[in-house]
């Protein structure tokens, strides 16, 4: 099969630095067995080519990024055209994905991966922001062959827009992030909390921080490892400092995965405080290695509460707080916890994810090309 998959970026020459780790691991399966090509719209400011993967990456550059993503698709397939072409996210790339699939004929995929039905105008985010946004939004999910989503609630809202799309998480790659057995909690020491996740308003580590205080106002003992890169010039730092935290959380700033594994592997409590998730992965990654997650009732975390994780509503530091201090508490419910997560990150890993999208591949080219416009 000859697939076409389309990506805002995560897809790097370097495989370790600017990558979505999970995006490696479905390409990599993928390409095992099919012809992929990745246009990525944004990964260098200028275009370029490169192997990654077991795939041949296409990068369009930051300039009339969608007219030339198109014509690049076009030109790469001017011999023949792909069996599918597939966005991994809506916005630009499903629009993309869709413009090219109507003037190659071929089914369109679109995986809605991100904040691409959000609208959040105070901080700013959100692919439906405008009327603009919302319109792109409408049209192109559906004009699309098929929609796939991450987790349930996004799938619970795209059914309220109208929209028919199937759930395939992003699962993790097992070789990367072995599974190993929740591990109890030595009571002598403070519990080990870690937080993963670039800062930006988004993740809503304000929340994050304003919990752990909470918590060391309650005399909860424990560190909070916050890692990811600092998108907000310091803001969530100078917080830390001003709520006397300043002993209890350290800031790793980027790691790579092979550094954040072992401080995941250490942890007993994945804390996250976003007020939108689609996934998120790192969930998926703290499960393989035994690790409960207590956090926002977004994306996994809401659709796995409350035997597999403990969810609590967005932006409500105190709840957050009492949660965290109720697993802390209660070992044998944490350790309940990190099983019955692991049970759902081992049974949705990246393997899964690959046969979930072959076997969408398979069906929207089971149907015939009359039915296949009827849909589109």
């Amino acid at each position: 099969m000859r697939i076409a998959l389309i990506t805002p970026g995560g897809v790097d020459r370097s495989g370790e630095y600017r990558v979505i780790p999970a995006l490696l691991a479905l390409i990599e399966r993928l390409a095992a067995r099919h012809e992929v090509r990745v246009f990525s719209l944004g990964q260098e400011n200028e275009p370029g080519a490169w192997r990654l993967a077991g795939a041949e990456v296409h990068n369009i550059g930051a300039r009339h990024t969608r007219t030339r993503a198109v014509r690049t698709v076009l030109r790469v397939y001017d011999s023949g055209p792909p069996d599918v072409v597939h966005a991994i996210w809506s916005g630009s790339s499903g629009l993309i994905a869709v413009a090219a699939g109507l003037l190659l004929r071929r089914p369109s995929l679109i995986h809605v991966a991100g904040g691409e039905l959000e609208s959040l105008p105070d901080i700013g985010f959100g692919g439906c922001l405008t009327w603009k946004g919302r319109l792109r939004e409408k049209t192109v999910l559906r004009r699309a062959s098929a929609v796939s989503v991450a987790s349930a609630p996004t799938l619970e809202k795209l059914a309220r827009l109208g929209v028919k799309a199937v759930r395939i998480p992003l699962g993790v790659d097992r070789r990367v992030w072995p599974p190993r057995a929740p591990v109890r909690r030595q009571p002598d020491r403070p519990a080990r909390l870690i937080h993963v996740a670039s800062l930006n308003r988004v993740k809503d580590q304000t929340t994050l921080l304003q919990a752990a205080a909470a918590l060391a106002r309650a005399g909860v003992g424990f560190t909070l490892d916050i890692v990811g890169e600092d998108t907000l010039g310091g803001t969530i730092q100078q917080l830390a400092q001003d709520l006397g935290l300043a002993r209890h959380v350290r800031f790793r700033g980027f790691l790579t995965q092979s550094q954040v594994r072992p401080l995941i592997q250490e942890a007993d409590v994945m804390v996250m405080s976003s007020r939108h998730e689609t996934g998120p992965v790192v969930v998926l990654e703290a499960a393989m290695l035994g690790v409960p997650t207590v956090g926002t009732a977004v994306g996994h975390i809401g659709e796995w509460a409350p035997g597999a994780a403990l969810a609590v509503p967005v932006g409500d530091a105190q709840s957050l707080a009492s949660a965290v201090r109720q697993v802390l508490t209660d070992e044998e419910m944490r350790l309940r916890m990190a099983q019955a997560a692991q049970t759902h990150a081992c049974a949705e890993d990246a393997d899964n994810t690959a046969r979930l999208f072959e076997r969408l591949y398979q069906e929207v080219l089971s149907i015939s090309p009359r039915a296949r416009r009827a849909v589109s």
